[in-house]
């Protein structure tokens, strides 16, 4: 049986579902499997902030001309979010800017609320974001103190479900539509609720019918790259 090297098919054509850890950007993902593999054309379909973790989708050789098909495919997401309290990027990447009082918020009224944002609707893209406003990217203006007017998009969330409501704490699980901005999400709910909220924890289950239980880690990758290159055809 021939032996066909896993480098030879990244090349021509993969993707790869890669379980993306905390603190990795998504662009370090495609560099170390640029490295690893030794494949020049790779690219992800569906930037995850560098706090988040979960389902990355990474396309290789001609299957990067096919990125924006998968970057349209519905979303799925398992999110923990503080309410009481904002921060400027919508999540615990930056410090605390202002807390609010809690008292009179029930866990009947967070499920109210978010059962509040099925539906479509129009969303701001966060100041700390890769939206680009006049060709540049938000969050480089967001870090020199600027904001800037953002025009409203168009997002859908099929579905929003409280898992726990621990107050302050709220964990829930989420299905949306491509362009969700899941902090900017878990802000505009801290608002409806009058008290402020930010994201704790964020972690992609699903892109389409691609599933997160189906991914491997950046460990895996490593561990057995040797393996990785010998698989047969």
């Amino acid at each position: 049986m021939t032996v066909l090297s896993r480098e030879r098919r990244l090349s021509e054509g993969e993707v790869l579902l890669l379980d993306k850890p905390k603190g990795w950007t998504s662009f370090d993902v495609v560099n170390k499997i640029r490295r690893l593999f030794r494949v020049k054309k790779v690219g992800h379909a569906g930037t995850l902030d560098p706090l988040a973790t979960g389902l990355l989708l990474v396309c290789t050789g001609r299957k990067t001309k096919e990125m924006q098909e998968f970057v349209g495919l519905e979303k799925e997401y398992e999110a923990e979010m503080i309410i009481g309290a904002r921060t400027a990027s919508y999540d615990a990447a930056t410090p605390v800017l202002e807390t609010r009082p809690i008292e009179g918020i029930t866990a009947g009224l967070v499920r109210e609320t978010l059962a509040g944002f099925v539906g479509t609707q129009k969303q701001i893209p966060p100041m700390y974001s890769a939206a680009r406003v006049d060709g540049r990217r938000l969050y480089a203006l967001a870090r020199k103190g600027r904001e800037v007017e953002r025009r409203p998009r168009e997002i859908v969330i099929r579905s929003i479900t409280p898992t726990v409501v621990d107050l302050p704490v709220v964990r829930f699980t989420v299905v949306c539509s491509k362009g969700t901005y899941i902090r900017a999400l878990v802000h505009d709910i801290g608002e409806r609720l009058g008290c402020g909220a930010y994201l704790t924890a964020l972690r992609r289950t699903r892109i389409g019918n691609y599933r997160l239980e189906d991914a491997v880690t950046i460990d895996d990758l490593i561990a057995h790259q040797d393996r990785y290159r010998e698989m047969p055809s």
